[in-house]
């Protein structure tokens, strides 16, 4: 199925964000999913034009706030495929309370974090994962900031599947976000991508002279846990990679855990007939009527309580 959209592609040439696109668009193809099934939603910036070139029952939501839209989509009917994707800004920067707290949940849904360390739509401001001292062509001066290890921020806050592709590698890129899907609990697929027009450091060369990728390096690499003890075995060697940066960058899957339940199973725990009935799939309304009356509720709760 072809999920490309009449939508004209609008961004600067180059941009790392058409790589991605095409990823995402090939792995929404190749997993066969019905676009009435599949709900991208995207915050503000660059990237957040993406909703408008995939089909899909798509959102466009405010700064910082794709992972609680894509939240409340997914949990109001867990049947979709739920992808959430935005910035190092969008979703480090303003929305970090959100990327962290998602993890806490294991919700099954896919974060996808476009990567270029700078305010691309705002003209370059220094973003969220620009390394302390690093100047870029729009700064006036050095980054001051330390900056933020998504992979590893991720890790901490209980996020079940994290990866990192790079965007001019479209056809890897595509693999690691099918994975994400398949993938049951929340997943993070950071995707390093030149900005050509503001950040002259972090240049397709000065990627492509680091990066590599992790199952090439390290044919006995295996990120999978399915036990608390394979966690434990495993931790160290996975801590290693997910802080390793500088000369060289790490690429692919770093850790995948399947013990863990999704926060819909939890659900469906207390709520026995959740994935069957669930909030988004209820009746509102018989003949017309609403099931509740709102009038009746704030009487008893307010004015006779």
């Amino acid at each position: 199925m072809d999920y490309k959209t009449p939508a004209w592609v609008q961004w600067c040439p180059g941009c790392g964000n058409f790589g991605i696109l095409a990823a995402l668009q090939r792995a929404f193809a190749e997993l066969d999913i019905e676009p009435s099934k599949l709900a991208v939603v995207s915050g503000i910036g660059c990237s957040g034009r993406s909703c408008y070139y995939i089909k899909g029952s798509n959102m466009h939501v405010l700064h910082g706030r794709a992972i609680p839209a894509a939240t409340g989509i997914k949990l109001a009917n867990p049947s979709l495929t739920v992808v959430a994707l935005g910035g190092d800004g969008d979703m480090l920067g303003i929305g970090v309370e959100h990327f962290v707290s998602v993890g806490r949940r294991n919700i099954d849904i896919t974060v996808i974090v476009h990567d270029n360390s700078v305010y691309g739509l705002t003209k370059g401001q220094a973003g969220p994962t620009l390394p302390a001292w690093v100047q870029t062509k729009a700064l006036p001066g050095p980054n001051l900031h330390d900056n933020i290890n998504p992979v590893l921020l991720a890790f901490a806050s209980g996020y079940t599947f994290i990866a990192r592709g790079y965007a001019y590698h479209v056809e890897q890129t595509k693999e690691l976000i099918k994975q994400a899907i398949e993938h049951k609990g929340t997943s993070l697929v950071q995707i390093l991508q030149p900005c050509p027009t503001y950040n002259n450091i972090m240049t397709k060369r000065w990627y492509e002279e680091r990066i590599y990728y992790l199952h090439e390096e390290e044919p006995d690499w295996d990120p999978l846990v399915s036990t608390y003890d394979e966690y434990l075995e495993k931790m160290p060697r996975i801590l290693l990679k997910l802080v390793e940066w500088g000369d060289k960058i790490p690429l692919g899957v770093f850790y995948r855990n399947i013990a863990k339940d999704t926060f819909e199973d939890r659900l469906s725990k207390i709520i026995l007939n959740y994935r069957e009935m669930p909030p988004g799939k209820r009746p509102v309304h018989v003949d017309g009527k609403p099931l509740v009356n709102p009038w009746d509720i704030f009487k008893e709760k307010v004015l006779e309580a």
